[in-house]
């Protein structure tokens, strides 16, 4: 400890003397203290001199400078894998009682001398008080995040070593070879779990989407795998509830035997369908529960129904009909105006060919398009009466003209493929007449008339209100997906163009006032989260409101929370659940009026952990040669303790530090300075002064 001045040292001789001087003037001149005692008065003056002495000595702005050593005790990671894998085998009671408490014995012999630290790892990394926290029920292994968690944790510490004790098993990052190369200290590793190959089935995974349609035959392809079971065989069954689906057995050829079985389901009900997958199980397995495999496939009913209404009978509606079909998503309807008497409500886009026109004003079919905010696709001809953004004064007379593509059409892409094709594809007949289109309006084709490029529109696009709107201003457009199929020898081309243009017009935009977004699966170790947005009546997002929800599982059991408010939104996290599937209900009253949102998701459950029981124990051999260290089992932990000790690497270090604090800044200095104040005025008022 120094004490450093930024004055020169003399400057303390001008702090003595002011308070000699303060104390002689104050207590040899005053005629009061003639009748006190000597002695009182110079220990009162001494008060004062030390007083006076002290504050202006600070005044010089004095520093204390120390010097601090600390000894930093190496630091000796214990990393326990905490999953399954570990407890699916015989050895199952001996992890859960009689390792940890060698694991407790070894901790408390490292602890005299190390600074010892102990996580589990698995799913998440957790730092643990003892290995009772210890539960061996986590669903996946990913020992490279460990390596990565502990080299942001410790990189400035004194790590004496790492001990992993783990079966070797991972199915979840990287290689723990190669993320272990920042990792600069020894790697013992404790050789747990079992290497001997046992009998067993396992259903290693099922391959499918996650979507299907509703009437659709939808692909899964379940990957069997057996060891030493050759000449045995099993019996792969597909179900639904009680509803069995798809049987097939399967023989065993060999004792490292692997087989994908491809099979087709058929979509017969809307919304989150459960499958399971099943081995029939042998007596000479163990372990049985990986024989078992959920299959969650969300049903949708996205089949959009489309409407084609003609004057009369015209190749073109064959053509648009045959080319939408080709999308199993859509399912069209086409009649002439005169048959059809159907409401137009249900039908999310209508198709009008030469309508409204001069025989037929369509004047109630109008009135429903506009009514319900029905999407329209108009084909105009010479006889066709257009009140809409393209306006057009029609005449008997037509042009031949193709088609010229807008390279800037905004609304949506085209291949690159039918931007070539569009060039070759033939004259149309379009109508003769004056045409004017709004600015506002999106066009997709020109007439090109002759070898005149124009810019009259032939296709384009349009909003009339929030109804879309596209007009194509001509007819035969059969030929041009006769065309494609003599160039390509199918109407891909066509169909893209006809598919794209109907997507577009038929989506129509989420107006709803109250939305809540959530993924249709979850993992079993995954947390719930779900989202909502809520929107007054000039649809800006607000967030005053309460927002509730209930979710139920199977059992009709039900679970209560609120949404936490963020910025603008809500978002609830409900944690974890169990595997399943599960419905919610959620509930926000803005204003007089409550709004409700339903909707369903499903808890994959996790079993990782049981496709591969076999432990991988020349993982841990390489990890601790790699990194200086040695691998052993749990019946030698016992020894690991004087290993560690043994090592000339692992020792103490010890840190210097120097510090600057300002000496006025200390509190004794303030509370010798009051003590000895208080302590003179108390004598002077003891001996009548004041």
């Amino acid at each position: 400890m120094n004490l450093i001045l930024e004055y020169p040292w003399w400057f303390i001789i001008f702090c003595i003397a002011a308070g000699i001087t303060y104390a002689g003037v104050l207590y040899y001149r005053d005629k009061r203290l003639k009748e006190m005692s000597v002695w009182i008065i110079r220990l009162m003056a001494a008060f004062r001199f030390a007083v006076i002495s002290i504050l202006s000595f600070l005044l010089l702005s004095p520093f204390l400078k120390t010097v601090n050593r600390e000894v930093e005790k190496p630091v000796i990671i214990i990393a326990q894998d905490n999953s399954e894998s570990l407890v699916i085998g015989k050895d199952s009671a001996f992890y859960k009682k009689e390792y940890k408490q060698q694991l407790q014995k070894l901790m408390d012999e490292l602890g005299s001398k190390y600074e010892v630290r102990l996580y589990s790892f698995a799913d998440k990394i957790k730092e643990l008080n003892s290995p009772d926290s210890l539960t061996f029920k986590e669903k996946q292994t990913d020992i490279s995040a460990l390596f990565n968690d502990i080299e942001v944790r410790y990189s400035n510490r004194n790590v004496g070593a790492v001990l992993l004790a783990s079966d070797g098993l991972y199915n979840k990052g990287a290689n723990p070879l190669y993320s272990s190369d920042k990792i600069k200290v020894p790697v013992y590793t404790i050789a747990l779990g079992d290497t001997t190959v046992k009998k067993d089935i396992i259903l290693l995974k099922a391959v499918h989407n996650r979507l299907a349609y509703l009437g659709n035959k939808f692909p899964i392809e379940a990957v069997v795998n057996a060891k030493q079971l050759k000449g045995k065989t099993t019996t792969l069954t597909v179900s639904k509830g009680d509803a069995v689906l798809f049987t097939q057995v399967i023989n065993f050829n060999s004792d490292a035997f692997t087989v994908s079985i491809p099979f087709f389901l058929e979509a017969k009900e809307t919304g989150l369908q459960h499958y399971k997958l099943k081995l029939s199980a042998l007596p000479e397995e163990l372990n049985t529960s990986n024989n078992i495999c959920d299959v969650f496939i969300d049903v949708l009913d996205a089949r959009q129904k489309v409407l084609i209404l003609a004057d009369a009978p015209h190749p073109d509606i064959a053509a648009l009909k045959e080319s939408i079909e080709a999308n199993q998503n859509y399912e069209v309807e086409s009649y002439t105006i005169d048959n059809f008497d159907k409401p137009l409500k249900k039908y999310n886009l209508v198709i009008l060919h030469h309508l409204p026109g001069a025989r037929n004003a369509a004047a109630k079919i109008i009135s429903e398009i506009n009514t319900y905010n029905i999407p329209v696709w108009l084909f105009s001809g010479a006889n066709t009466i257009l009140k809409s953004d393209l306006s057009f004064t029609p005449s008997q007379k037509t042009n031949e003209a193709e088609p010229v593509l807008d390279e800037n059409f905004p609304l949506f892409t085209i291949s690159e493929e039918l931007r070539k094709a569009i060039k070759s594809f033939p004259a149309l007949n379009c109508p003769y007449g004056t045409y004017s289109a709004e600015s506002r309006s999106n066009v997709l084709f020109y007439q090109r008339i002759s070898i005149v490029e124009t810019k009259t529109p032939m296709m384009f696009f349009s909003v009339s209100g929030e109804n879309k709107i596209a007009i194509f201003s001509g007819e035969g457009i059969w030929k041009w997906r006769l065309q494609d199929f003599a160039v390509h020898s199918n109407h891909n081309l066509f169909d893209e163009l006809i598919s794209k243009t109907v997507q577009y017009l038929s989506l129509k935009a989420d107006k709803g006032f109250f939305k809540v977004s959530c993924k249709n699966n979850f993992l079993e170790n995954e947390a719930i989260e779900l989202g909502a947005e809520v929107y007054n009546e000039s649809y800006e997002l607000i967030n005053e409101p309460e927002v509730s929800i209930t979710i139920s599982n199977a059992d009709n059991k039900k679970f209560p929370y609120t949404f936490s408010k963020t910025s603008n939104a809500y978002h609830l996290n409900a944690g974890m659940m169990p595997a399943g599937e599960y419905k919610f209900e959620a509930k926000v009253k803005q204003g007089s009026k409550l709004y409700t949102q339903h909707g369903e998701f499903s808890v994959i459950p996790l079993q990782i952990e049981y496709t591969n029981t076999i432990a991988d124990h020349q993982l841990l051999f390489s990890l601790a040669k790699k990194h200086d260290g040695e691998m052993i089992y749990p019946n030698e932990l016992e020894k690991l303790s004087q290993k560690l000790n043994n090592r000339n690497d692992i020792k103490s270090v010890s840190y210097t530090q120097n510090k600057l604090s300002d000496l006025i800044n200390l509190k004794w200095i303030f509370i010798l300075i009051l003590f000895l104040l208080s302590l003179e005025w108390f004598i002077r008022k003891r001996n009548g002064a004041y």
